[in-house]
């Protein structure tokens, strides 16, 4: 059989799983070894035409705050009037967490395979890499700040005509447990297709 066994605990894992603020993450982060797993697993996702329409770049170490420094100038050319708090927060930014991820969706616009479903299979780099962050033990959270769609950061990336900054993902260790938020009612957003349905159409 395929699977060979259900994974309780995993499953456990998964539906308490809590994004958790970047500001509250800390060291430690996750190994160069453990890393390299959780970035594996984050690129099995469904891939319709096996076109791999995303990649990441890591920020590790004095790289993200490097990129911060960056982040600081092009805030302060964005905003003249902004104070040394705001730049500094801009330039801290990367340095929220040990580790970040940008996810980038890269996308084949006259493929057979559509636009979107290529766009979908990125949104799944980006979740799988929270899933595996937690069942690694560390904690994540998947970000779109101003960055993300800022013309002069992208050009950083080489983003071409079809690509796009799926967000980033911050990873370390949390402070503390997050408190639960509410959700959905998952009752009154499941359906079972009966023939109904089609009928009342």
């Amino acid at each position: 059989m395929y699977p060979e066994r259900p994974l309780t605990e995993a499953l456990e894992r998964i539906s308490t799983r809590r994004s958790v603020k970047a500001l509250d993450l800390q060291e430690p982060g996750p190994s160069a070894d453990s890393l390299a797993a959780m970035l594996a697993t984050a690129l099995r996702v469904p891939d319709h035409g096996k076109l791999g329409p995303w990649r990441l770049v890591t920020f590790e170490n004095d790289d993200r705050e490097a990129f911060g420094k960056i982040l600081a100038t092009r805030w302060q050319a964005l905003h003249p009037e902004a104070n040394d708090a705001q730049i500094a927060y801009e330039q801290n930014r990367f340095l929220r967490a040990p580790i970040v991820v940008a996810v980038i969706s890269q996308r084949q616009a006259d493929h057979k395979i559509p636009e979107w479903e290529q766009i979908l299979s990125a949104g799944a780099v980006c979740q799988n890499l929270l899933v595996a962050a937690s069942l690694a033990g560390f904690a994540a959270q998947w970000l779109t700040e101003w960055y993300t769609y800022d013309a002069h950061i992208q050009s950083l990336f080489n983003i071409g005509d079809h690509e796009d900054i799926a967000g980033f993902v911050y990873i370390g260790s949390a402070s503390a447990k997050p408190d639960e938020r509410s959700r959905p009612d998952t009752q009154a957003r499941i359906n079972r297709w009966t023939e109904t349905m089609a009928l009342g159409s």
